[in-house]
């Protein structure tokens, strides 16, 4: 014969299938701990380089890229704030696949089939479907090319972009933040075009050697070599990228440097 269930047990199991649901919930972040994201930056780099062995055993890349798992970026303030919460995305998930990869000459080396014939059958480190954001998983060319560049039309996004490259625009010591992008993306674009290994002119035959990312992403930049330049000049002039220049009237030719796609670490 089987015991009876007395009344109040029977309340009691009630009870414990239905407490689940009323436990408090924690909820998803608001945003990113951008706090955390920057001491882990401040520690790990140093004039743009990064210390990848160190990087690699610090737990708070990981937690960082979780808290952007966990993020929805529709919901942040203003198109400033998802700016700089898709750059700290695109910048975090770069460094966690490096870091995930060591040791490594180049980021380029993570194609399958090859420099040249991961380009062409999309197998590069930039189509591989890894970062997590509010229940998608995205490539890094998706939040480069389909969000960054084609939602909010910002050209300064390439001085912010890092691929883990030594010519890429250098990797700060902060978090993008939607309150401080301006004067950031200020600064970065300076940054870049001050720095000769990857902008420089040349006073004796009046020529602006510019990165790459000025004729990849010429368009972004202006419809025509005069607005490009019209662009660049913002930012810097002649007088500050070559000091001691007293360049001639009319604007300068544009020649472009050799990209050097060499890992961004420190002592590389």
């Amino acid at each position: 014969m089987k015991t009876p269930i007395a009344p109040l047990h029977l309340a009691h199991l009630c009870l414990l299938a239905f407490l689940p649901g009323l436990l408090p919930i924690t909820p998803l972040p608001a945003a990113p701990d951008d706090a955390l994201y920057t001491a882990l930056l401040a520690e790990h780099v140093s004039d743009g380089l990064v210390d990848y062995p160190a990087l690699r055993d610090d737990p708070r890349l990981n937690a960082y890229l979780r808290q952007i798992a966990a993020t929805d970026p529709e919901t942040l303030p203003d198109d400033p704030a998802r700016i700089a919460f898709w750059i700290n995305t695109y910048n975090a998930a770069t460094l966690q696949l490096v870091t995930e990869n060591l040791p490594l000459r180049s980021i380029r080396d993570l194609g399958r089939g090859g420099v040249v014939l991961s380009f062409l059958l999309k197998t590069t480190p930039w189509d591989r479907r890894f970062v997590r954001v509010a229940g998608r998983v995205y490539t890094l060319n998706e939040i480069e090319h389909d969000i960054l560049r084609k939602r909010y039309r910002e050209p300064r996004i390439h001085f912010a972009l890092v691929c883990a490259a030594r010519s890429c625009p250098p990797l700060r010591r902060e978090a993008y933040r939607g309150d401080r992008l301006e004067a950031q993306f200020r600064d970065q674009a300076r940054r870049f075009l001050l720095d000769p290994a990857k902008n420089r002119y040349d006073p004796a035959t009046h020529t602006l050697h510019l990165s790459m990312i000025f004729k990849w992403f010429a368009d972004d930049f202006g419809a025509t070599e005069t607005e490009r330049l019209a662009f660049i000049f913002q930012f810097v002039d002649l007088h500050e990228m070559a000091p001691e220049a007293n360049p001639p009237p009319g604007p300068p030719a544009i020649r472009y440097l050799e990209y050097d796609w060499s890992l961004n670490s420190q002592g590389h």
